[in-house]
């Protein structure tokens, strides 16, 4: 009986010890540093991907949803502030497979009007997402001309923040 409870109790502490470790790995868990590998069909009907980007020009990543209210928030906050972003390729990745709702948000936030914004969808695959490992939208991921990451955010930034940090590219 005692060898059993011995027995027991091992198996619990290895549990304990192991919820633990997972816990501690996923404090530490760390941006990756370069662009996703990402294919996406964009708010005119094409593909692209991240051999569409130009060189020498910073990157903006941003996962968002339509319909995300913290989304169209920081698109609202961005929208008078467009000239910070003039110099940075800004994509914005979806999985949202609806590109009638993605066409609208592309319309309601004047996009079509900054050739630097590419809008699409990733689908199903959540390639970016679980890139990122993206929890809550919008996820916004910052590269400097050299394509590699220079900050990233899990929760929307201020537009202030984020055309500040922009400039700096």
């Amino acid at each position: 009986m005692k060898k059993l409870f011995f027995l027991f109790f091992l198996v619990i502490a290895a549990g304990c010890s192991n919820a633990q470790n997972g816990s501690q790995a996923n404090a530490e868990k760390k941006t990756p540093v370069t662009i996703p590998p990402y294919h996406i069909l964009t708010t005119d009907s094409v593909y692209t991907s991240p051999a569409d980007l130009k060189n020498n020009k910073p990157v903006m990543i941003i996962y968002f949803a339509p319909d995300c209210s913290h989304c169209q928030h920081l698109m609202g906050e961005m929208k008078p502030k467009m000239d910070a972003f003039k110099h940075v390729q800004v994509v914005m990745i979806t999985w949202v497979k609806e590109i009638r709702a993605i066409r609208d948000f592309y319309r309601d936030y004047d996009l079509k009007k900054h050739s630097n914004f590419t809008v699409g969808t990733e689908g199903y695959s959540m390639v970016v997402q679980r890139y990122y490992d993206v929890h809550s939208t919008p996820y916004i991921a910052l590269y400097d001309k050299n394509h590699k990451l220079v900050k990233s955010w899990d929760k929307a930034p201020s537009a202030d923040e984020l055309a500040d940090e922009a400039k700096m590219l």
